[in-house]
């Protein structure tokens, strides 16, 4: 993208006037790192300063998984290295939504400047049909989201290799031993898995093999007990020493064969035979704020994540912004989240299956006609998708619905953030979907995703889990990739590392990441205060202002005043982050401590 301060000039000069006063852009980095903006106050306990480390950092939802990554970094390998060793351990230690048999993306960036994303997104099966989760022209209860036909081929044994033999440095073996030797000796219980597997009681009890390792066979485990996985460490093993081939051709891929077959599911032999990982270009943007330049990178379709981020911050980039405790700057960043889900759901999809036009929704031009139709004091009404056509590029697909109904969530997706000495980075965000998948443990000791309610099952009816509304692009198709919303993100600063970012959450994962990446990038936050801030939501439908509870009721009443509908969340996103400290140099871990996140580093 070319230089920005031009354009908005004419277009949004009368726009920007009718704005309150508010900080800007033109504050300098001092002042802002001097006068941080104000938000709502965080929870007392939670950590107010980063983690810091001369060498090397890795953050992630559970400390095993962060030690995994330490114990590669001191043994000489680099950030992929890491990276990888963390994908398995967290497949060990955090089955909620750490996985082998689910897929995922990875965002990788070398030192020199290299930039490669590893796509290892689940695929549809091929005997998947377009309506199978359909009967009498309804919805099957539960069908795309429990058991053994909702889920989709996996990709993350598959992606893990790749992104190893490509960027790291060391052999699957030793990368994998931390994950093995968590599995086969064991660790202790942790309160947050024994509530977990209470929480997941219902849908584990309905399969023997879930039954038996996560419940214990019906007696449940206690805070402390050690938790061993001996089918899991010998899947492990196998893979560690035969390689990938093992999980799609070799033994491995004969009980989750033979899993389908005994269960009325739909994966075969043929399907995981021909799963094949992807590296694609990222998609990137810069800007210039405080008098440095700061280059954005993130995810390619089939996420919309990177797409929707660049998205918005394009459309707030003249916006000033003063903070999350003024109802001005969430009005504006609201109406920019609304578009963009609007156009999410109209655009974006497998790019492989369908012309996705990326560069219209990301276009300077297309920014500035979004920006203009925002009203700078009330709520917009009737939000539709726009017309990236109008900056003289295709607008591909579109199928804008305008059915909805309440949107869900859960812990189902984990976010990591690896950089290492030389200043090699990943972002990694991959995810069985739901929390604890499709609830179905293969009998080789791992859960398989419920990844197939990604898929638009009735196009332009919402999904089952999170409410999403999708076009006919997203319909389920044989090998077809669902659309995603993980978002693993990097800033650059000056052209030097700067911020790793990402999060779990469903399309909450757009609304996390942007909202940290404004944090750091435009309003001055130390690492740790970009990932404590609270947190809100909008995916243009359901038409409601989701709130995490350190909102005050006056700020909510404030919201309303402007024609919002507002609801309250527990909690938006799990952010684990890393940053760069600019004199330094040293790595500054910030993990989200809304649900634990743990931040290691030397």
């Amino acid at each position: 993208m070319g230089a920005k301060s031009i354009f908005r000039a004419y277009g949004l000069l009368t726009f920007l006037l009718m704005l309150p006063a508010t900080a800007t852009n033109a504050q300098t980095a001092a002042e802002l790192q001097n006068h941080p903006a104000a938000t709502p106050n965080p929870p007392e306990h939670w950590p107010q300063q980063p983690v810091r480390g001369a060498h090397a950092m890795v953050a992630t939802d559970e400390a095993l998984g962060s030690q995994a990554g330490v114990e590669i970094l001191k043994r000489g390998g680099n950030a992929v290295d890491a990276a990888v060793a963390v994908a398995f351990a967290l497949a060990v230690v955090e089955p909620a939504a750490g996985n082998i048999g689910g897929g995922g993306f990875m965002l990788v960036r070398l030192t020199g400047g290299t930039t490669n994303f590893f796509d290892y997104r689940e695929v549809a099966p091929g005997k998947a049909t377009r309506d199978m989760y359909i009967k009498d022209g309804k919805l099957i209860p539960d069908a795309s989201t429990l058991g053994y036909r909702s889920v989709a081929v996996p990709g993350t044994v598959a992606g893990l290799e790749l992104a190893l033999k490509t960027r790291g440095t060391m052999k699957l073996a030793e990368v994998m031993a931390p994950a093995i030797r968590l599995a086969k000796d064991g660790f202790p219980i942790t309160e947050k898995l024994v509530r977990e597997f209470d929480e997941e009681k219902s849908g584990l009890q309905q399969f023997p093999v879930s039954k038996r390792i996560f419940l214990n066979n019906g007696q449940p485990y206690k805070v402390g007990e050690i938790f061993r996985q001996p089918e899991l460490a010998a899947t492990l093993q196998r893979i560690a020493t035969q390689g990938a081939s093992d999980f799609y051709r070799g033994e491995t891929a004969r009980m989750i064969v033979a899993d389908m077959q005994s269960n009325d599911g739909i994966i075969s032999a043929e399907d995981l035979a021909n799963y094949q990982p992807i590296i694609r270009e990222i998609v990137k943007t810069h800007y210039q704020i405080n008098g440095h330049r700061w280059d954005v990178l993130s995810s390619p379709p089939p996420s919309s994540g990177g797409v929707a981020i660049i998205e918005a911050l394009n459309i707030l980039e003249q916006v000033p912004l003063k903070g999350w405790d003024d109802p001005q700057s969430v009005h504006m960043v609201v109406e920019a989240m609304r578009r963009v889900f609007a156009d999410r759901a109209a655009y974006l999809a497998d790019p492989d299956h369908s012309r996705v036009p990326v560069d219209g929704l990301t276009a300077e031009c297309y920014a500035r006609e979004l920006a203009a139709s925002i009203d700078p004091q009330r709520a917009s009404k009737d939000v539709k998708a726009g017309s990236p056509h109008v900056c003289g590029i295709s607008a591909g697909n579109k199928s804008a619905p305008d059915i909805l109904v309440s949107l869900g969530e859960g812990p189902h997706t984990t976010h990591f953030s690896v950089v290492d000495g030389a200043g090699n980075a990943v972002a990694s965000t991959y995810t069985l979907n739901d929390s604890y998948g499709s609830h179905v443990t293969s009998t080789a000791g791992f859960l398989l995703n419920d990844e197939m309610d990604d898929f638009t099952t009735q196009p332009g009816v919402p999904n089952v889990l999170f409410g999403l509304i999708q076009s006919d692009a997203n319909a389920i198709a044989p090998n077809h990739r669902p659309l995603s919303s993980m978002s693993p993100t990097m800033l650059l600063r000056d052209g030097k590392l700067s911020f790793v970012t990402g999060s779990p959450g469903g399309p909450t994962i757009i609304s996390a990441t942007l909202l940290t990446v404004i944090n750091w990038m435009r309003l001055g936050m130390n690492a740790q205060a970009a990932i404590n801030a609270p947190r809100f939501h909008h995916q243009w439908l359901p038409d409601e202002v989701f709130l995490e509870k350190e909102f005050s009721p006056a700020f909510e009443k404030a919201l309303n005043a402007r024609g919002y509908a507002t609801k309250r969340r527990g909690h938006i996103g799990l952010v684990n982050a890393v940053a760069i400290d600019p004199q330094s140099g040293d790595r500054l871990g910030a993990a989200d401590p809304r649900d634990q996140g743990s931040a290691m580093g030397f």
